[in-house]
């Protein structure tokens, strides 16, 4: 499986402060059959102020370390964006990690506030467009305007929008309200993508089994499976 949305990096978020956590947090996604991770920090300016640049040397120390540990893990870098009017100037200068890439636009793993929608989110969404950039929202089903009115993400599907559910979220564990969201996105057919949006060990872990077997008895198999085998691969460049 691959795990597109995860905060597995070391010190540069809410993640793992350290490099020892990380490992840790590798060793629980590979048990759990979780062969890649696209690592995705936090980029929500004045509160992570991260880019490109701060991203690639703690990636490259986390995948060294995989090596040493012998962890049969790869990464990829990504980032959560928070929405901003900040992103006008670091997508140009090249500041902003794509996750890959989906019908010839980039992805990029978009972050809404979690209380509301943003006015001018419709405006945003149409410039990232024009810019050959297709975003991904992150798990909306836990933005707490579409947990009341799940057809509220309507018109992110109708802008070409790909979508990203929680694991957690389809279990239940993110409460009642999250799951039920989760389950009308995926009896819609509208999620892309299934991730973890691991954190920590304790509360966030890097499982994506539980979840997958709850979309499983949704949508049934073989949807589900491509939540985090077939469409993930796609982004990656890993299939056609």
């Amino acid at each position: 499986m691959i795990d597109l949305h995860n905060h597995i990096l070391p010190g540069i978020d809410d993640g793992p402060a350290t490099l020892k956590e990380s490992l840790e947090l590798a060793v629980i996604a590979v048990k759990d059959g979780i062969q890649h991770i696209v690592v995705t920090p936090h980029i929500h300016p004045g509160r992570y102020d991260n880019q490109i640049s701060t991203i690639q040397p703690i990636l490259s120390n986390l995948q060294q370390a995989l090596l040493e540990q012998e962890i049969p893990l790869t990464l990829s870098m990504g980032a959560e964006i928070r929405i901003s009017t900040e992103i006008l100037t670091m997508i140009p200068a090249g500041q902003i990690p794509y996750l890959g890439s989906w019908k010839g636009k980039h992805v990029l793993l978009l972050e809404l506030p979690h209380s509301h929608i943003l006015p001018g989110t419709d405006k945003l969404i149409q410039w990232l467009k024009k810019h050959n950039i297709i975003p991904m929202i992150a798990h909306p089903e836990r933005n707490k305007e579409i947990m009341q009115s799940p057809d509220k993400l309507t018109p992110f599907i109708d802008a070409g929008c790909l979508i990203q559910l929680t694991a957690m979220s389809v279990t239940g564990e993110f409460g009642p309200t999250a799951q039920h969201c989760a389950t009308h996105i995926l009896e819609q057919g509208w999620a892309t993508i299934l991730a973890t949006d691991a954190h920590n060990r304790a509360h966030r872990p890097p499982i994506l089994t539980n979840g997958l077997k709850a979309a499983t008895e949704i949508i049934g198999h073989q949807a589900a499976i491509e939540l985090v085998t077939g469409n993930p691969a796609i982004i990656l460049g890993l299939s056609a």
